[in-house]
């Protein structure tokens, strides 16, 4: 054995949340120790091999990562977010709800308000009050939607449909249709063009209306698929839809609130005369434990 190292490396801590079961691996690392490849996020996240999950939280101090290290004066924690192909977002709707929630859970946070930092920019969060860590609703203020006038034309099938372009700080192409059951298999990306549109990737939303400032819609996620719920696409097809019906509170100076229906579940989208958007919706964390180092070994093999 001389010369042989059987060193592994140390189990990583984990909890798994979801919001309106858009579902997250979380990895708490404060000091942003820890070196978290693509290869490695992509395992964690597989859903048969791993612990699943549409994507990672990877729960850093503001002050101690590269890309946050400008916001440490706003927001002491940082959203290191990764899809569940181990690809680099600038933002989770749903995901900062559960980011918040693990921050609760932690005694990093209270009941009231939160900023947390994102490659999107700082967030503003409020925790209402619950019964326990596990229940209150939490609010997110998404920012402002950026319309764009380019867009794409989407299919499926020999079906083709017009899109709203909103930019939530990623890029959403929304799609009213007559049956959710038209987007059919949205596990992979829906053909659209121009594809120049957006070089890096889009979420496209398919949505039908479900009654007066109700929707409901379905979604595939750029690097992850189709997911139970998309909190900045729900904002998005929010947005979009109250441009369809007329209703713009910058005009009106009146608050515009939409229910959204996803797979998942439920989210209510305000949108403030100002422009800005809150998001309302549930976030659960529902276990935790250790990552196996065998796993952590074999992501560094694969990575390699």
């Amino acid at each position: 054995m001389d010369g042989v190292s059987t060193t592994q490396p140390a189990p990583i801590a984990f909890l798994k949340g979801h919001g309106t079961e858009n579902d997250f691996v979380i990895v708490p690392d404060p000091d942003n120790a820890l070196d978290i490849p693509a290869a490695l996020v992509a395992s964690l996240c597989d859903r048969r091999a791993g612990i699943g999950g549409d994507g990672l939280l990877h729960v850093v101090r503001s002050a101690a990562h590269p890309e946050a290290r400008s916001m440490a004066g706003e927001a002491e924690w940082f959203m290191d977010y990764r899809n569940a192909d181990g690809s680099i977002a600038e933002m989770c709707g749903n995901g900062v709800r559960v980011f918040a929630r693990y921050l609760q859970r932690a005694g990093h946070a209270a009941v009231g308000d939160l900023a947390v930092a994102t490659r999107a920019g700082v967030k503003k969060v409020h925790i209402a009050k619950g019964t326990d860590a596990t229940n209150g609703e939490i609010t997110v203020r998404m920012g402002r939607a950026v319309l764009p006038e380019e867009t794409v034309t989407v299919t499926v099938g020999e079906r083709a449909w017009p899109t709203r372009h909103v930019n939530m700080g990623n890029p959403h192409a929304i799609a009213f249709v007559e049956d959710l059951d038209h987007a059919g298999d949205l596990h992979s990306e829906p053909s659209h063009v121009p594809a120049a549109v957006y070089p890096d990737g889009v979420n496209i939303e398919f949505v039908v209306d479900r009654g007066e400032r109700h929707v409901a819609m379905r979604v595939h996620e750029r690097g992850s698929g189709e997911t139970r719920s998309c909190g900045t696409g729900a904002c998005a097809v929010a947005v979009a839809a109250a441009r369809r019906d007329g209703l713009d509170p910058a005009i009106t100076r009146t608050p515009v609130a939409y229910v959204v229906d996803l797979p998942g579940g439920r989210l209510v989208i305000t949108e403030h005369p100002d422009g800005e958007i809150d998001m309302t919706g549930p976030a659960v964390i529902v276990a935790e434990g250790h990552i196996e180092p065998l796993l952590l070994a074999h992501s560094e093999t694969s990575a390699g």
